[in-house]
C-alpha cells in the first residue's frame, strides 16, 4: 500500500464495502480466550452494541461473525476491519489531517499497535495483558477518521476506545479527552469488568495504553534498575557475581533483565510464552533463551564464577526453576 492508499484508508473511516474476512495469524500473540461470563440475553446485547457502527445493510452478515468472535474468543474484535497497512509510527508529515497535534496522536496510537511494541496487537492490547487501546478495530478506524478531520478548534472525546464525537473547543484545549473504565464502586470487582467489557462498554486502558503514549520496557527499565540494586543493598551484597531471579517478559516486565544487565548481576526471567520470548531476546532485552533446566543451573554457575553480567530468559515455569535452584 502507497503513501495516497495509507491516507485514503485512513480518511474514509467506516469502509462504503465490507472488506474481505481475514484469516487468523496463529504466528501472531494473540490474547488468550476471555471468561465466558455473558448469558445469551447479555449476548445478543453486546452483539446489539458492536452492529451499532454499521449501516443496516451490512447487519446480516455481520452478526454471526460477530456471535462467533464472541463465542470463540470471548470479545468482539472485528478482525474483519484490521487494516491491510503496515501498524507502525509514520513521519507526522504522512499522516492526513489538518493539525499537527491530531497528526501526532495518529502516530502514538499506530505506536501502540505496533507489531513490536503491543502485546496482542491484533486484539489491540498494548500491555498488561488487558491494556486496549480500543476495543475493537472499527473504533480505531473511526478516531483515525475523526483525527484526520480534525481543526485545531476542535476536540475529540474519548470513553473507553468508543469516540464519542468532535466537540468545537479552542486551540489551547487539548485535542484528545480521554476516560478509560470508569466504574462505579458496586460494579467494580473483576468479574463486572469482564462482563461490561464483553458487552463493548468499557475497556482497561492501563496507564498509556489506552492513552497512547506506551514506550514499552524502556519506560520502566529505570525504576526497575533501582530496584534490583536495592535489593541487593538490602541482603547485602553486590550485584556481582550474584543472582537475580524474576519472571515475565511482557511489556513492563521485559525490562526486569535488562535491569539486571544495568546493575551487574547474573539474571534469570522465567517466561511461558514462547513468542514474547522470542520477541525480547530479538530486541536485545536479554542475551540468550535456554529451555533445559539442567542446562540453565549448568549456565548460571559458570556466569557466577566467571561474574559475568548476562541476562538469561528460562523458558518455562519460574516456579520449576525456583524449586531446581533450591
Amino acid at each position: 500500500m502507497n503513501l495516497s492508499e495509507f491516507q485514503l484508508d485512513i480518511v474514509q473511516g467506516l469502509p462504503d464495502r465490507l472488506p474481505p474476512k481475514k484469516d487468523y495469524q496463529p504466528e501472531i500473540n494473540h490474547a488468550p480466550k476471555r471468561k465466558e461470563i455473558l448469558n445469551a440475553q447479555e449476548k445478543e446485547l453486546a452483539l446489539r452494541n458492536a452492529l451499532r457502527y454499521f449501516p443496516k445493510k451490512f447487519h446480516a452478515e455481520l452478526a454471526p461473525e460477530f456471535m462467533e468472535e464472541l463465542e470463540r474468543y470471548g470479545r468482539i474484535y472485528m478482525y474483519r476491519f484490521r487494516p491491510d497497512y503496515e501498524m507502525k509510527a509514520r513521519p507526522i508529515h504522512e499522516y492526513p489531517g489538518k493539525s499537527e497535534q491530531a497528526k501526532a496522536i495518529m502516530l502514538m496510537i499506530q505506536n501502540n499497535l505496533d507489531y513490536a511494541v503491543a502485546q496482542h496487537p491484533h486484539e489491540l492490547i498494548t500491555y498488561g495483558g488487558n491494556g486496549a487501546v480500543f476495543q475493537n478495530w472499527i473504533q480505531y478506524r473511526l478516531v483515525m477518521k475523526y483525527l484526520a478531520e480534525m481543526t485545531e478548534e476542535q476536540t475529540l472525546v474519548m470513553y473507553s476506545g468508543h469516540p464519542l464525537g468532535l466537540f468545537p473547543s479552542h486551540k489551547d484545549a487539548p485535542r484528545v479527552v480521554v476516560t478509560n473504565g470508569m466504574m462505579i464502586p458496586n460494579y467494580s470487582k473483576p468479574d463486572d469488568w469482564e462482563k461490561f467489557n464483553a458487552l463493548g462498554v468499557t475497556q482497561y486502558g492501563q496507564m498509556t495504553a489506552g492513552s497512547y503514549m506506551y514506550i514499552g520496557p524502556q519506560g520502566i527499565v529505570h525504576g526497575t534498575t533501582i530496584t534490583v540494586l536495592n535489593g541487593f543493598r538490602k541482603i547485602k551484597k553486590s550485584p556481582e557475581g550474584h543472582l537475580f531471579v524474576t519472571s515475565g517478559l511482557g511489556g513492563m516486565s521485559g525490562a526486569q533483565p535488562k535491569a539486571g544487565t544495568i546493575a551487574g548481576c547474573v539474571t534469570v526471567c522465567a517466561e511461558v510464552n514462547p513468542k514474547i520470548t522470542k520477541i525480547r531476546h530479538e530486541q536485545g532485552w536479554i542475551h540468550e533463551i535456554i529451555e533445559d533446566l539442567d542446562e540453565l543451573v549448568a549456565r548460571v554457575r559458570n556466569a557466577q564464577e566467571k561474574k559475568e553480567v548476562v541476562s538469561i530468559a528460562y523458558l518455562g515455569n519460574v516456579v520449576d526453576v525456583w524449586e531446581k535452584f533450591d
